[in-house]
């Protein structure tokens, strides 16, 4: 009689571990809020014991932290990919905001307005979020520089109408909670018309893809 060999169980090193668990707290915290995060929720998720999660991370403040710089750098990066970076500064920014009036980046939305909320009672969330704020605030500026550089945009202060276009995006985003979300064709447009006026593009440049 044979015995059939029993399955060899992969041990998973420490970076593989640390990221699978940030990966897991980044896609609850999208999910369910950054409050609702703990560490038995991201244990119980991945089938191990809670004193596994804090052996990586000392405290819930620090996944909390760590979490939200991934959930928000990887959605970034959906934003503006870095394999469209070779695309005309029109083409970027027409697809960036046609990207965030997608159903795909509402959770995203979400996650900025918790995180913003819950960073008024922990000080380092305040500091994460003033980061990822900055590093969003750099990238856009950088494609409207290179518009400027180019001949497309028309803007003195490209920091300027950066932050006039990110402001127009979290407005949007503050609506990102509403069950019966209030809907007007301005608002359907309001992040193409606030761009095109703030680069001195025609009216419809972005929205038609560029």
């Amino acid at each position: 009689m044979t015995s059939t060999p029993r399955a060899t169980r992969t041990r998973k090193t420490a970076a593989e571990r640390r990221t699978e668990i940030l990966q897991t707290a980044a896609r609850l915290a999208l999910e369910r809020g950054l409050e609702r995060v703990t560490m038995q929720l991201v244990a119980d998720e991945l089938g191990v014991r809670p004193g596994l999660i804090s052996h990586y991370f000392a405290t819930i403040d620090d996944l909390l932290c760590d979490a939200f710089v991934r959930a928000v750098t990887r959605e970034r990066e959906a934003l503006l990919p870095e394999a469209e970076a070779g695309l005309p500064p029109v083409r970027r920014l027409s697809r960036l905001l046609g990207r965030l009036g997608g159903e795909d980046f509402v959770d995203l939305g979400r996650l900025w307005l918790n995180a913003r909320h819950l960073s008024r009672y922990r000080p380092n969330l305040l500091r994460v979020v003033a980061e990822q704020e900055a590093i969003m605030r750099d990238a856009l500026t950088a494609v409207i520089e290179d518009g400027v550089r180019g001949g497309d945009f028309t803007t003195d202060d490209a920091l300027g109408a950066c932050v006039v276009i990110l402001v127009a995006i979290d407005g949007l985003g503050s609506y990102a909670n509403d069950d019966t979300r209030f809907t007007h064709p301005a608002l359907d447009t309001l992040l193409f018309t606030t761009a095109e006026r703030e680069l001195g593009l025609e009216p419809g440049t972005l929205r038609d893809g560029g």
